[in-house]
């Protein structure tokens, strides 16, 4: 779901420090930052890509927002180049997720399934960048914050301000000996806190062998194993187009949900747009009015910082997700159109 971490966030520890103000009248306890020569944008977010695949780790991990508090048991091993972890559910429906470079099995001991994809990551912050992209410079700006303790280890705050409405911005605290993200706040247009992901422990330490985590990944006896079907294909293939580009977004990628069944209706087609930190997925459907007849001109949704808006369009309905303000949501929205 998210621009989210394993990178990410604890329980801020608090000691002798400066309290700084926040624009909603809240406080962050960090030390002043002090003047150095601040590295790039694309510098300082390639340091963290890397900490994030290079580090071994493992620690207990908590995503808050006003509504809810979700937990985590994540366990992270490297060897050579190759990289697998574990995330392991502590909240909510059971669940146990591994992912060895780009394959994902995600374990539901409730209803004994197994679900294996193929994934570029599992949602960790910043899980988009591969490579330094001066685009990003464009559209955030880096401000050293300070320093503070989580969980244990002294870390650098900086912020990442979005330079215009159409993202959120970031506050993120990394480990001054790793560049390991340890804590994340997603901000609104106002700086107010939307999400906060952290460790509320950490060890970097290799937690487990690599054979023993690969084991249990492919582990699948007394599973029902399920793929979901994913056709690479392109909007304009499809006879879908943006009349209006969103500025900072661009296309990454666009696949068709099969079904598993071909009798069964058609799944929808996912559009994808990054900015480089920030993505948004566009999802068209077939409209059926036995499925959507409760469905408003346009509604729209928000949990975390995470936002939803859908509307029909034509034959097709569009829903529109990504952690980014709606007012982003409803450009995309309203530039998407059918080629004759």
């Amino acid at each position: 779901m998210k621009l989210l971490p394993v990178l990410l966030t604890a329980l801020a520890l608090l000691g002798s420090v400066q309290a700084q103000t926040r624009d909603d009248g809240r406080t962050v306890a960090v030390k002043p930052a002090v003047a150095y020569n601040a590295p790039s944008v694309e510098q300082w977010l390639m340091r963290l890509h890397a900490s994030a695949h290079q580090s071994a780790y493992v620690g207990t991990f908590v995503v808050t927002t006003s509504h809810a508090m979700s937990s985590a048991k994540i366990w992270h091993v490297r060897e050579g180049e190759q990289q697998i972890e574990r995330v392991e559910a502590l909240s909510g429906v059971p669940r146990s997720t591994y992912r060895r470079n780009d394959q994902v099995v995600t374990y539901l001991p409730q209803s004994r399934l197994a679900i294996t994809e193929k994934r570029a990551s599992l949602g960790l912050f910043p899980s988009l960048l591969s490579q330094a992209d001066s685009s990003i410079a464009r559209f955030y700006q880096l401000q050293p914050v300070g320093h503070d303790r989580v969980a244990g280890f002294v870390t650098d705050v900086v912020e990442l301000k979005a330079r215009d409405s159409l993202r959120f911005g970031y506050r993120i605290w990394t480990t001054q000996s790793t560049g390991l993200v340890v804590k994340l706040q997603t901000l609104d247009t106002f700086n107010g806190v939307l999400e906060q992901a952290a460790f509320s422990e950490l060890q970097l330490a290799k937690p487990l062998s690599w054979g023993k985590l690969s084991a249990m990944m492919d582990d699948t006896e007394g599973y029902t194993v399920k793929t979901p079907e994913l056709m690479p294909t392109s909007a304009e293939h499809e006879g879908w187009r943006l009349r209006k580009t969103v500025p900072g977004f661009r296309s990454m990628s666009c696949y068709k949900h099969l079904q598993a069944q071909p009798e069964t209706r058609a799944g929808p087609l996912q559009w994808v747009f990054s900015d480089g930190l920030a993505s948004v997925s566009l999802f068209i459907e077939t409209f059926d009015a036995a499925r959507h007849h409760r469905t408003l001109p346009q509604e729209t949704f928000a949990v975390g910082a995470t936002r939803m808006l859908t509307r029909r369009v034509g034959a097709w309905r569009l829903t529109v997700v990504g952690e980014v303000p709606v007012q982003t949501l409803e450009m995309f929205a309203a530039g998407l159109e059918r080629k004759n």
